[in-house]
């Protein structure tokens, strides 16, 4: 099965990034391929170097976490508008396009927005 998960939320105040990237490990374990495209706000997340407070989740170790047997695509418009370069992202997250957006989109099984 191949799986698509968009998310467009910011990775902090709301929990839709966290539950995101819940259900993508949840169906990685699954042996599902998963595609993860972050937009918006969400590109945050994969900003490398968060800090986050003991006992808080921290997005960008979940999105590293993706990356290990998944993929992690970020929408390049969405970084640029946000001053987010290339090399302040985590290693193996992509700078992406609508383009691929489209493309995973036709190759998905199934799509999920958060």
């Amino acid at each position: 099965m191949n799986s698509l998960i968009i998310i467009n939320d910011p990775p902090y105040g709301t929990e839709r990034l966290y539950n995101g990237l819940r259900l993508a490990h949840a169906l990685l374990k699954r042996e599902h391929q998963v595609t993860v495209f972050l937009m918006g706000d969400a590109v945050s997340g994969a900003k490398a170097g968060q800090k986050t407070p003991e006992g808080f989740y921290n997005a960008e170790r979940m999105v590293r976490r993706v990356t290990t047997r998944g993929r992690v695509l970020l929408c390049g418009t969405c970084l640029d508008a946000r001053g987010i370069t290339d090399e302040e992202v985590v290693e193996a997250a992509e700078r992406s396009t609508m383009d691929a957006l489209a493309e995973a989109t036709e190759q998905a099984d199934k799509v999920m927005v958060f």
